[in-house]
């Protein structure tokens, strides 16, 4: 039977954080906990628990913007329940609306913007004292991107911001509205950073940035030469990165990968977003069809094995049939291991909102139904490829109800097996047995317990 919380039962300095979206957004999220608890308050796993609830927004599309106000408003009662109950709204909805959202959702107390995370122990000061209805959602273009990894409880795998921000102004995009423009991390500051996670227990990195590709230290490395510097100095065993974006993608990236295969991953995230050229130049993506198909051709050349993954938006303004089309012969050419696809959704700010020949929400939705079986025969036919061989995978988590552990191997593969949960944070051989779509079935070759 479910707990009831009583007003009294809630502790004075209680925090919720709600995620919606992308990585970047939940390792802000698990920056605002470990900045909270700075500050004396105590994480609860449900919003009935806390004194100050944090809805850590998206608006890449339009329905996450949706959820922020059906939620705030589904708060309602706790509040009437409990007046000293503070609700904020962060993340890029708070960037894009501002103080609108008050208008909007009338029980709001503050908004604030990613780039004024680090202001929350602040922010929430201003509340204990009373301060209420006010934003925080200022961009600090001069001020060097210097923060250090927050993180309460790392565990095996763990993002590291390297970038913020975009410049690209790919027409669809709000990104560079509600996150700022592009700045890079101090390439030193980083390797610190990561290194003292690997003190933690941290096995596996991930390298987050909107487009990591325009990495630039201020001593002037790149892209490349961060991968090259964190598998040299660094004791992690894997590194993985995302996002990348093709018309930055050069040979020297993938020739830095296939050196140092023994950490960096097999796996590349490259978002294509369509398969017809025209649609490309509208999105402004900077590539047409026949650049990404010899850039992808490029990177399995150099890595051979490596694992592919994209984003792809159906219904683009203007997309006719025959484009989309176009998308669908670009899945057989590339062959995705898997997709990340959803349906246009125009945004404010962007260009593309303002462009003509909008199509409906049901001719969106059957486009990406069609490209999800399209794409669900190919992702099943290359997972078949790994059956009978064996992976190394990295344990992350055990369930007791099953007594199963799962990992995933360095093409990105999640991989389930019968095992301990001993093996948590451990490398093993798993032979695959069985293959799906997007996961995979296997038997313990080597246990080290």
């Amino acid at each position: 039977m479910k707990e009831k919380h009583t007003v009294e039962d809630v502790k004075n300095k209680s925090v919720y954080v709600s995620t919606y979206g992308c990585q970047m957004n939940i390792n802000d999220s698990e920056r605002m906990y470990s900045l909270l608890e700075m500050a004396n308050y105590t994480p609860v796993s449900t919003p009935d628990q806390a004194s100050l609830i944090i809805i850590n927004s998206c608006s890449v599309r339009e329905k996450p913007v949706h959820k922020v106000h059906s939620e705030v408003g589904r708060y309602r009662k706790l509040k009437q329940k409990n007046p000293n109950l503070k609700i904020g709204v962060a993340g890029c909805v708070a960037q894009q609306e501002k103080k609108k959202l008050f208008k909007d959702v009338p029980n709001l107390d503050f908004v604030f913007g990613p780039d004024n995370i680090d202001e929350l122990p602040s922010l929430v000061s201003r509340l204990e004292q009373g301060d209420e209805k006010f934003v925080s959602a200022r961009f600090d273009h001069q001020k060097p991107y210097q923060i250090e990894t927050l993180i309460r409880n790392p565990g095996v795998a763990s993002f590291v911001n390297i970038t913020k921000g975009c410049d690209n102004f790919c027409t669809f995009c709000v990104v560079p509205f509600t996150r700022g423009r592009e700045r890079s991390r101090n390439l030193k500051a980083l390797i610190t950073d990561i290194n003292a996670l690997t003190k933690r227990g941290v096995k596996e990195i991930t390298l987050l940035g909107q487009n990591v590709n325009s990495y630039k230290s201020d001593c002037g490395v790149g892209f490349s030469g961060l991968l090259k510097a964190v598998a040299e100095d660094t004791n992690v065993e894997r590194i993985r990165y995302t996002t990348s974006h093709p018309k930055d993608f050069d040979r020297e990236l993938a020739e830095v990968m296939q050196k140092y295969r023994e950490k960096i991953c097999d796996y590349v995230h490259l978002p294509v977003q369509s398969g017809n050229s025209e649609v490309l130049e509208r999105m402004n993506r900077g590539y047409t069809r026949e650049e990404f198909i010899d850039k992808a051709l490029m990177i399995k050349e150099c890595i051979p094995g490596v694992s592919f993954s994209s984003d792809i938006i159906v219904g683009f303004p203007g997309e006719t049939e025959k484009q989309f089309e176009d998308t669908l012969t670009l899945l057989d050419e590339v062959q995705f291991d898997s997709i990340y696809a959803y349906k246009y959704s125009a945004r404010p700010f962007t260009k593309a909102a303002k462009f003509e020949d909008q199509l409906t929400e049901k001719e969106k939705t059957a486009r990406l139904h069609k490209l999800f079986d399209y794409h669900n025969v190919i992702a099943t036919r290359l997972s078949r490829k790994f059956v009978g061989t064996t992976l190394k995978v990295l344990i992350e988590t055990f369930d007791e109800k099953t007594g199963r552990v799962m990992g995933r191997s360095s093409q990105n593969k999640v991989v389930h097996c019968v095992g301990d949960k001993k093996l948590i944070g451990q490398t093993v051989d798993v032979k695959v047995i069985q293959a799906f779509a997007q996961t995979l079935r296997g038997e313990l070759v080597s246990q080290k317990l």
